[in-house]
């Protein structure tokens, strides 16, 4: 019996191609980003798609993948998949939910304490050559304990970045459509946590009603010494608003690791000293991306099976 042919977006390590390939005839797109022309020309004639964040797995590629029964994405967010679309093709759509919590949970406090202790512009410095030494009132830095750390989106991250803040002295307070109450902290209107909070790191979904949920109307609405982090979808934060609320010191400072339109950025962030940028490294540990490639390669090898999907949308 032929086996169930299959296109892989990425590269994936060899041990989960190699269980891949035990079960399904794979089709592996080796160097950078597919682009969606060439998707959806190759994904002509496949049963199984797994796929990345990048991809946008629209109308267009469901209609050219006429035989596929599931796309997998190595994620756990899913904005980039027409799912409405997929359901009425009878494709199954899976993710790798609670697999990267804890690294980005973790990868939001490291932004935390890089902007608010300026420890990349620091480090700036020190290899450009201009550090003079030690002096006591040189690139002050600011505190978290007894500070609000405001978190929009109460889901799995945003809880586990809940979690850590008594470990630095801060008390949580989070605005959520599906969340009324926890003990990790205090439920408010946004409106009332953006005015509030002196760290508002967010961890919602991109949709429509969060697109551009940052913009220069709510950035006006924070408290001047605030700082922002984004580790969710690069689009819920207008990034010319941004660098509007920060060239005019409307808050002090933002940590960045994704991006209106990936992987370019706004030119004027790069400009300005008080951001922090990193390279959607949300998920980027050996020990997460492997379990992530694993579970969407295990949903792929369920479905082809004929069996449940582990993880399904």
């Amino acid at each position: 019996m032929p086996k169930a042919p299959v296109l892989v977006t990425r590269r994936i390590p060899s041990a989960a191609l190699a269980r891949l390939q035990e079960a399904c005839d794979v089709d592996v797109h080796e160097q950078g980003d597919l682009g969606h022309h060439d998707l959806i020309a190759r994904v002509r004639g496949k049963h199984g798609l797994l796929s990345v964040v990048t991809d946008t797995i629209d109308r267009a590629v469901l209609e050219a993948g006429g035989d596929l029964k599931i796309v997998s994405t190595i994620a756990v967010g899913y904005n980039n998949i027409d799912i409405a679309a997929a359901r009425e093709r009878g494709v199954i759509v899976t993710n790798t939910p609670d697999v990267l919590t804890e690294a980005a949970a973790d990868l939001t406090w490291a932004l935390i304490l890089g902007m608010t202790r300026r420890i990349v512009e620091g480090d700036r410095l020190v290899r450009a050559g201009r550090w003079r030494g030690f002096a006591l009132e040189f690139m002050l830095g600011t505190d978290l304990r007894n500070k609000q750390l405001g978190i929009v989106g109460f889901g799995r991250i945003g809880r586990a970045v809940a979690a850590r803040a008594p470990a630095f002295g801060m008390r949580v307070a989070f605005a959520s459509r599906s969340a009324q109450s926890s003990p990790l902290g205090e439920s408010m209107p946004l409106d009332r946590l953006l005015a509030t909070s002196d760290v508002v790191t967010l961890h919602c979904p991109l949709n429509a009603e969060t697109k551009h949920l940052i913009n220069q109307a709510t950035l006006a609405r924070m408290k001047r010494g605030a700082y922002l982090v984004n580790t969710s979808r690069g689009p819920v934060v207008d990034e010319a608003a941004l660098v509007w609320a920060l060239a005019n010191r409307l808050i002090a400072g933002a940590a960045l690791d994704v991006y209106e339109r990936e992987p370019a950025i706004h030119e004027g962030l790069a400009a300005l000293e008080n951001v922090v940028l990193s390279p959607h490294l949300g998920s980027s540990t050996i020990e997460t991306r492997t379990t992530m490639i694993q579970l969407a390669v295990d949903n792929v090898v369920a479905v082809l099976s004929g069996q449940p999907a582990l993880t399904p949308i």
